[in-house]
Parts: structure tokens; sequence; C-alpha cells
């Protein structure tokens, strides 16, 4: 599945893998998360509201700075 397909399908959460991702590098909050993917807050915020899907720039950066694998990242994106 590509990830424009993911994004569009109804079982698409972007949630799971911020969280995951802040859990996993105990950051704080989103703020945090923000500086360590080095997006502007806005961002973040806009993903969890789901009106900006994850593209593959920040995918890649979550890869790098999580070690998590492009496959986990987008297995938590989807229930």
């Amino acid at each position: 599945m590509s990830l424009k397909e993911l994004t569009s399908s109804p079982a698409y959460n972007p949630n799971r893998v911020l969280d995951a991702i802040i859990e996993k590098l105990q950051l704080k909050n989103d703020a945090a998360l923000s500086r360590a993917l080095e997006v502007a807050p806005p961002v973040i915020s806009k993903i969890r509201h789901n009106t900006l899907p994850i593209g593959a720039t920040i995918l890649i950066r979550m890869h790098e700075i999580s070690d998590l694998s492009i496959r986990e990242l987008r297995s938590l994106m989807s229930y």
C-alpha cells in the first residue's frame, strides 16, 4: 500500500505513530517532538488533526530519530 493510499484509508491514525515516537524518545509533549523532528509545531498539530498527512520527508525524519523502521512506522499509522 502506498503512503497516499494509507493516509486516505479510514484506518489511518497518525496519533499512534506520533505517540509512539514521543514515548520511545521520552519526550514531554508535541512541542518537544516538533523540535526533535525539526518541524514547526503547527505541522505536528495538523498531522494530529488529520489536516496534513505524514509525508515521505517527515516519515524519513521519524525513522532517523527513532530507529523505528519505515515498515514499523507505517504499521503504526494504521489500525
